[in-house]
């Protein structure tokens, strides 16, 4: 909640008529929502990482959109995105969530402590309701597609730790940002094996991301595992890096036609694929004129 000169609250938030009853405990719980228009989101650069940056606002200051997105019980401990809060009904599921709630509050406030889920949230509680959700989908059976959306909150949450870093420079956020970065290339990795072999399907969850203003579909999952596994992957073993870019460098050619047999496709997406492709070639070239012998079959 802003203030303005005056000291009169300007809202940026509110909440839904109806509340959410907890699929878990049956808690009511009261839905925050960012408010749109009236300038309190400015739009800036769309990061590499497909992130939205907004300016902050002369008259509601730094706004976090991306911390209403999760649902979270205060009772419980539950926390998940909406769609999957709204719907679950399973009984065992249920009993397994509300099992675990002890050692999710805990792990929770190691790391975001003192979160308050019963007040307007704040990026503390946008962060811990995401660790939460990370959490609550270890638990989830495939038919929930928990793979890539534990992809999707871990990246979020790197991005989350990265602003809580600037804010409390003291509390080593930036270690933990580099964690999430890491479980999110692990992640993003994973769940398109599980969708080439068929053990999960991604595509059950409709809306991509990884941020909330665009969904880039399938084909960004592709961009951000290459380009989470380029940035963030390992770099001690390199013949074992170049083979894993060498990879994803015939992957961003086959789904985003680069390389000779080049095919435009409109939007930010593809801008962001030519650099990568040319940082990956770039490398990849660099490691061959020093002698490792690397397989690259895009041009094929």
């Amino acid at each position: 909640m802003a203030t303005n000169s005056g000291s009169k609250p300007l809202s940026v938030t509110f909440y839904a008529k109806q509340t959410i009853q907890c699929p878990v405990c049956k808690n009511k719980i009261a839905r925050e929502e960012l408010l749109s228009g009236g300038g309190r989101l400015i739009s800036g650069d769309l990061t590499d990482e497909l992130r939205r940056t907004y300016q902050p606002s002369t008259k509601y200051g730094v706004i976090h959109p991306l911390i209403y997105a999760i649902g979270a019980c205060p009772q419980c401990y539950t926390a998940l995105m909406w769609n999957d809060f709204l719907t679950m009904d399973e009984p065992s599921l249920a009993h397994t969530l509300e099992n675990s709630w002890k050692e999710r509050k805990d792990a929770v406030e190691a790391i975001f402590p003192h979160p308050n889920f019963s007040k307007d949230r704040t990026l503390l509680e946008g962060c811990a309701a995401y660790y939460m959700a990370l959490l609550c989908y270890d638990k989830l059976p495939a038919s929930y597609s928990p793979t890539i959306k534990k992809a999707i909150i871990s990246l979020r949450l790197a991005w989350m730790c990265d602003d809580m870093n600037k804010i409390l420079p003291d509390r080593n956020y930036d270690y933990i940002r580099d964690v999430f970065y890491k479980k999110a290339t692990f992640l993003y990795s994973e769940a398109l094996n599980l969708e080439m072999e068929h053990a999960e399907n991604i595509s059950e969850i409709g809306n991509f991301g990884p941020d909330l203003d665009k969904n880039y579909g399938y084909d960004g999952v592709v961009y951000m595992s290459c380009l989470l596994e380029y940035k963030y992957g390992q770099k001690d073993d390199v013949p074992a890096r170049m083979k894993k870019l060498a990879a994803c460098k015939s992957s961003i050619a086959r789904i985003f036609g680069l390389g000779k047999s080049s095919k435009a496709k409109p939007g930010p997406l593809l801008e962001h694929s030519r650099n990568l492709y040319d940082i990956l070639a770039k490398e990849l070239k660099e490691a061959h004129d020093i002698g490792l012998e690397i397989e690259d079959d895009d041009d094929e």
